[in-house]
């Protein structure tokens, strides 16, 4: 080795500048392959002795002993775990040394393409969610609307089926909000609320799910910090995060929820999620039942991926808490030790301004319904419209029904009182049908229904001083809205969802 360095000597400053280098990991090598030099990143990458796993380690020794160059990814071994690397074996010409290899840590970029393929899958799945959810929740409709029709005309020995198939179809809706929720699609109506109190509120209902054995505690710090989410998903992502707590702790335990606040001065990666710079509050649900397992760890926020099949388990509930969290701008990760608990921690943008007051003041719509006129229902599928032709009669109204626009236009020769559309159909859809109308009957009430409608349609619905109704709903859902015919209603109408919302 001393007369090696004696040859190499005049260049002796620019090989130790190299091998000085942070950003290269480079050592010298003999034919054998062992390390004659090597720099401090090579040496804190692979350590003195490099060893890779097969088949590209046969490949490597075979180039090692013939002196030739050679380059491709490898997983480089490191007591017992592998890492990603990049290597390339240059060969010097010389006897000795033999050759220079140089290493590259692909972890990130790994990291990063893992990152990037899961946002596809998400991306897939969301597409998959808010295609199906519209002709899914029509088929709901009309189901949920029949079991109700018949219930009313049913004895007693069928409306338990009756109310199966009623609670089928209402678990039906709910499994698509999930996939919306998952594939961060769901429309979220967020409000500034007081992290504290949404917790206090929503102990109550935890402790009935979770059951006498397990006992809940809250641990939340003072004074509290406001967040910006939608009240009814927060409640959902603590149901969800309980229920399976209460899983993993089938013999007792405790559940606890803490809350608290965080300073960032700098961006921290926490759980493969990268948290930037700011200020922020924390919700973390922690249990001390039986842990999750190392293995299956990485793949508990797949969606579909569950370890209760038999049980009744989706695989969507940790999917769906992932995604409302995400898409409320917080982040998520998760610690758990195999017999010690698991815990999650959701991290939430601070807002700073004072809570809004849950009361909302009773919407209405745009006008007040005409004295005169039929109430017109368009819709092209079938069931659907004769659900809610059926209500509206039942309330006392007189009702035109059409299958699509063109109908609708055609069907129309004088005034009406409200218009309730689908908003997708073939040929124009809702919104189209309603400004065609309102060119013959300016100020025209109108009320649309949908399967599917993202936050941004909404918002332009609201907008156009439209109502909404989400499918799938209940009879008595449509009436609350349309309101009474002015012979059957003492003073004005009164309905309960607002323009849009």
């Amino acid at each position: 080795m001393t007369a090696l360095l004696g040859r190499w000597r005049p260049e002796r400053g620019v090989l130790d500048a190299v091998l000085a280098d942070p950003a290269c990991s480079i050592a010298i090598l003999d034919r054998s392959g062992a390390v004659l030099r090597a720099g401090a990143a090579f040496t804190a990458l692979a350590g003195s002795a490099p060893c890779f796993a097969a088949p590209v380690a046969e490949r490597y020794a075979a180039a090692l002993a013939a002196g030739e160059g050679f380059a491709a990814t490898a997983d480089l071994l490191l007591g017992g775990t592998a890492m990603p690397v990049a290597l390339s074996l240059t060969p010097t010409g010389l006897r000795e040394p033999a050759c220079v290899l140089r290493l590259a840590d692909l972890s990130r970029e790994h990291d990063l393409a893992e990152r990037l393929a899961q946002a596809q899958r998400l991306q897939a799945v969301g597409e998959l969610a808010a295609g199906i959810a519209h002709d899914f929740n029509n088929l709901l409709t009309a189901i949920l609307g029949a079991a109700i029709d018949l219930d009313a005309h049913t004895g007693d020995g069928g409306r338990e089926d009756l109310a199966q198939i009623k609670a089928s179809a209402l678990r039906g809706a709910a499994l698509v909000r999930q996939l919306l929720a998952f594939g961060r699609q769901q429309t979220l109506q967020p409000r500034v609320l007081a992290l504290n109190e949404a917790v206090r509120e929503a102990a109550g209902l935890l402790r009935r799910l979770l059951g006498g054995a397990v006992r809940l505690e809250l641990d939340l710090d003072e004074p509290g910090r406001m967040v910006l989410i939608d009240p009814t998903q927060l409640d959902q992502v603590l149901v969800n995060l309980a229920v399976n707590a209460g899983g993993a702790m089938k013999h007792g335990g405790t559940l606890k929820i803490t809350t608290g606040r965080r300073l960032l001065l700098a961006a921290v990666t926490e759980g493969g999620e990268t948290i930037p710079p700011g200020r922020y509050a924390t919700l973390e649900i922690s249990d001390t039942g039986t842990g999750i397992a190392p293995d299956i760890l990485p793949r508990i926020f797949e969606p579909f991926f569950t370890t209760r099949r038999g049980a009744g388990g989706t695989g969507l509930g940790l999917s769906t808490v992932q995604g409302i969290v995400h898409q409320s701008g917080g982040y998520l990760s998760v610690k758990s030790t195999q017999g010690r608990g698991t815990s999650f921690c959701i991290t939430l943008p601070r807002h700073e301004a004072p809570p809004v007051a849950t009361a909302v003041p009773a919407p209405s719509l745009p006008r007040q319904v005409l004295a005169a006129g039929p109430v017109l229902v368009v819709d092209d599928e079938a069931p659907v419209r004769g659900l809610a032709a059926r209500a509206l009669r039942r309330a006392g109204w007189d009702v035109v029904e059409a299958a699509n626009a063109s109908e609708a236009l055609e069907s129309v020769t004088g005034e009406l009182a409200l218009v309730v559309s689908d908003v997708i159909m073939p040929g124009l859809d809702g919104p189209a049908l309603v400004h065609a109308l309102r060119l013959r009957q300016p100020g025209l009430p109108a009320l649309l229904m949908s399967g599917y409608a993202d936050a941004r349609q909404r918002q332009a619905l609201a907008a156009q001083d439209i109502l909404f109704l989400a499918k799938p709903f209940r009879p008595a859902e449509l009436v609350a809205l349309a309101g009474l015919p002015p012979e059957r209603r003492a003073g004005p109408r009164l309905v309960t969802a607002e323009p849009g919302a």
